[in-house]
């Protein structure tokens, strides 16, 4: 149950048009009001000059797959793999989480599809259960070059909680893994594959790409056509991609891998997402563009936090504080930019009526800290 009355005083409140030094009070879940300087009621909490953001928005998290697979021979119970994702996200800040699944991954390593809907079950069962603290989406990653992807792709669809669909392909040699010697040394690395097994593994995935992935591709965004969830093109890395899910009526183009595409996405008005640790780090991990250019050259909607759920909260403060973002635009990339994406829009945003999920944070040695989380005006973390 929500709160009946709650405040949250000495607050630096980030709203989507600027910091406003004051209040917000709460009432059955749902922001009530915002008022410069102090403001009593039944239940007040001193924030001592503390942040106060909306909850984070992440629209795509492999999170998951830490928990549940440790290590490469380590499966884990996917019910307490779920709930300590869930701890760790809303602890970062995060109160909606789509998480990620791959359906038809081809990738070593990667889950089987049996775990794929086991974890769809058990993740309705803890919002039935209420025993998540954050609020789960689905996000559905179709690897569009395995040949049996339409077919698992139906098994799982239509899903209430599905928010977003990405048309992706991971195959060697394109996309994300253009750099076909950089792909061969981080699999040998991590699966101390002979240069014969990586030779072999590569040929047969370019093999796959040729003969499925066009047919694929039109078969899942058929399906999703129409039906209120989002479309995003995953790892577009050169023009002819982006006018290709233009035509496609997909919306959102998520991790561009270079400069060109995110300029062609631009153009033809999809949206822009990259990942924080990118933002974080200054450079991807894979080698293409990194999300600082795309800033600085306004070629970014939104961030997601990919594999480190704190790069969320970190990122947002490095590009108001390193780049020069207003804070409340950089904060908009990782609340309202993302809600808006999906279509919720009770929530991303510090304003009255919306949701009170909310998030306390505290500048650390220079680091920002989520030290309390709201979701409905329930405290969670």
């Amino acid at each position: 149950m929500a709160l009946v009355e709650l405040s949250l005083t000495n607050a630096k409140i980030v709203t989507p048009l600027g910091v406003v030094e004051g209040a917000v009070h709460v009432e059955d879940g749902t922001i009530a009001g915002i008022h410069s300087g102090s403001f009593h009621s039944t239940s007040v909490i001193d924030l001592e000059g503390d942040y106060l953001l909306p909850g984070l928005i992440d629209l795509h998290t492999d999170n998951f797959e830490r928990h549940v697979r440790p290590r490469n021979n380590a499966d884990w119970p996917v019910m307490a793999a779920l709930l300590a994702h869930d701890a760790q996200m809303v602890s970062a800040g995060i109160t909606t989480i789509c998480d990620s699944l791959c359906i038809g991954m081809t990738s070593l390593g990667s889950r089987s599809f049996e775990t794929v809907k086991k974890t769809i079950a058990e993740m309705d069962a803890c919002r039935q259960s209420r025993l998540f603290r954050g609020d789960h989406f689905l996000h559905y990653r179709a690897e569009i070059s395995k040949e049996e992807m339409p077919e698992m792709f139906a098994t799982v669809y239509p899903e209430p909680s599905l928010r977003l669909v990405s048309v992706m392909d991971h195959t060697p040699g394109q996309r994300q893994w253009r750099d076909l010697e950089k792909y061969i040394a981080m699999e040998k690395k991590d699966f101390h594959l002979t240069q014969e097994e990586i030779d072999e593994f590569v040929a047969t995935a370019q093999d796959r790409h040729q003969r499925f992935s066009g047919p694929n591709r039109a078969k899942v965004i058929s399906m999703v056509e129409g039906q209120g969830v989002a479309l995003a093109s995953h790892d577009d890395t050169t023009v002819e991609h982006v006018e290709q899910a233009h035509i496609e009526g997909i919306g959102i183009s998520e991790f561009p891998t270079t400069l060109a595409a995110a300029q062609a996405a631009r153009e033809k008005g999809m949206k822009i997402v990259a990942g924080a640790p990118n933002l974080v780090l200054g450079r991807s991990h894979s080698g293409n563009v990194s999300a600082v250019d795309l800033v600085r050259h306004g070629l970014l909607d939104a961030l997601a936090s990919d594999y480190a759920p704190a790069s969320m909260l970190h990122g947002l403060f490095l590009l108001h504080e390193e780049i020069g973002m207003a804070l409340p635009d950089a904060v908009n990339m990782a609340s309202l930019a993302p809600a808006n994406m999906i279509g919720l829009e009770d929530r991303g945003s510090i304003e009255v009526g919306k949701r009170a999920d909310l998030v306390r944070v505290r500048k650390a040695r220079g680091f920002p800290l989520a030290v309390m989380v709201w979701r409905e005006g329930n405290r969670v973390a």
